[in-house]
């Protein structure tokens, strides 16, 4: 069946079945939607956990000038 003979038989359905039909469809479309969005967030959250490692020298460095700057 192609789409265009569906929208024809669907146009003759009565009003409360094509509602029905409406309702159906959105519901289908917000699954989809919403579980594409969730497996799109969680790649694009991947690796955000991961830092940069850091010496205790280059914090200590980084700290000493802080302090530096905040007092003088």
């Amino acid at each position: 069946m192609t789409l265009q003979q569906l929208q024809k038989q669907v146009l003759q359905l009565p009003i409360s079945d094509r509602w029905t039909l409406v309702q159906t469809l959105l519901e289908s479309l917000q699954r989809e939607t919403s579980s594409e969005l969730k497996k799109g967030n969680l790649s694009r959250l991947r690796g955000i956990a991961k830092g940069t490692e850091i010496s205790s020298e280059d914090m200590e460095v980084d700290y000493i000038n802080y302090l530096t700057e905040k007092y003088q």
